[in-house]
């Protein structure tokens, strides 16, 4: 079965073929349209046991997966696509096609001053809420994020921003969990103490006003 990971060293050097073959074939259309035709594939792999196994079979030869490929993709999707899954086809790469369209989909990102980032929140976000975490992670990162929302019932609130490797987590359980932490490394006495300073502190300036 085709199996989702992420880019190595061979299918970058695949995925940057086909970049520099769309980009001498349309520029940035051709390069958007072949990244939805890959996705497209990849959905329909992931939705269809059998064209799943039928890409990724080890069994199969290749001249014999080569017509039903023609069979079944060729008018189908572009004449780029179509002829780069015919040479990974011949040279036993099919089974990689989820990790070099992850990593065209790098490239596309980086080329047109994009990139990619999941948001994990307790609960759906609203649509205003969407767009202000996106707001400000443009601020943040200097870069149009394409984000991606999701939900993690284990969360107890807050949120989760994943970039590339990077994990940005500011939930309630991980705050909770570092206060747990802090009481355990400092000591209850250390704690009650800054509490007691930041109550007196506010009742100061109360006093003041």
């Amino acid at each position: 079965m085709l199996t989702e990971s992420p880019p190595n060293a061979i299918s970058r050097v695949y995925a940057q073929s086909l970049f520099e073959l769309a980009r001498e074939s349309g520029g940035q259309p051709a390069i958007e349209s072949t990244l939805g035709e890959l996705e497209d594939i990849l959905e329909l792999a992931r939705s269809d046991a059998r064209f799943n196994e039928f890409l990724s079979s080890r069994i199969l030869s290749a001249s014999r997966r080569a017509v039903s490929l023609t069979a079944i993709l060729k008018g189908r999707v572009s004449d780029l696509v179509f002829r780069f899954l015919l040479t990974l086809n011949r040279k036993g790469r099919l089974p990689d096609l989820p990790s070099i369209a992850a990593a065209f989909d790098q490239l596309v990102q980086a080329s047109f001053g994009r990139i990619e980032v999941d948001v994990f929140t307790a609960s759906p976000i609203s649509a205003d809420e969407l767009n202000l975490i996106q707001a400000r992670l443009k601020k943040a990162l200097g870069k149009e994020p394409v984000v991606h929302p999701y939900t993690d019932s284990g969360m107890i609130g807050g949120l989760k921003v994943q970039i590339g490797d990077q994990l940005i987590d500011a939930s309630i359980a991980t705050s909770l969990r570092k206060l747990k932490d802090r009481l355990a490394t400092d000591g209850s006495a250390k704690v009650r103490s800054a509490a007691d300073r930041i109550i007196d502190s506010g009742a100061t300036t109360n006093g003041r006003a």
